[in-house]
């Protein structure tokens, strides 16, 4: 082997231990980086917001045996607090839907994203509809019992996603899961204001809450 050839030979070892070097000093700022980042995680630890919904009013509700039909009008006010002191979130995504007896009565309403800093609150009022849904045969009957009885369980429930905010740091999208209890009364008039030809019940329902 030339002279030649044995210095470039040298070269390209240097070369690679530079490359070897640099990927180890990588790697490493990189392991250092996610650990940091899981104390800081681990220290704040997020706590999920609470969500509440506050009251509904109903336009319009009926129920039908033959075909099996239901149709739903409602407008809902649903608050959410941030119980963190040093995280915020962001609402990225949140689809808002009525249901009754596990079955999706109304179109979801998509909310605008939303940023929650720390303590906020947050309130929403979307209106909720769905018109001639078919259902199963047995919650037709069921909702046509509840109304003869005066009393109906719906459920308002949001599909979404959110971040975490920490200082400048935001996490991925984490799904949301929210289910709110909504038992309305329509012969109970203590709880129920006449809002035209609608009647406005309030609730104010703690939710359950999925992160």
């Amino acid at each position: 082997m030339s002279a030649k050839d044995k210095e470039s030979a040298h070269h390209d070892e240097d070369y690679h231990q530079f490359l070897r070097r640099l990927g180890i000093v990588v790697l490493t700022l990189i392991i250092i980086l996610g650990i940091v980042i899981f104390i800081v995680w681990a220290v704040l630890r997020p706590t999920k917001p609470n969500f509440i919904l506050q009251d509904v009013t109903v336009f319009g509700l009926n129920a039908s045996s033959s075909p099996n039909l239901l149709s739903l009008s409602m407008q809902v006010t649903i608050s959410s607090h941030n119980p963190n002191d040093r995280i915020g979130i962001y609402y990225v995504t949140m689809d808002v839907y009525g249901a009754y007896r596990g079955q999706q009565l109304t179109l979801p309403t998509l909310l605008p994203s939303t940023y929650q800093g720390h303590r906020d609150v947050v309130v929403w009022s979307p209106f909720l509809s769905g018109d001639a849904v078919p259902v199963a045969p047995d919650a037709a009957l069921s909702l046509q019992q509840d109304q003869n009885v005066g009393a109906v369980l719906f459920n308002v429930k949001i599909d979404g996603q959110v971040k975490w905010k920490v200082g400048t740091w935001i996490s991925g999208r984490y799904h949301l899961n929210v289910n709110c209890p909504a038992f309305i009364k329509f012969r109970n008039p203590d709880h129920a204001i006449a809002v035209g030809s609608a009647m406005k019940f309030q609730i104010v329902q703690s939710c359950n809450v999925e992160v």
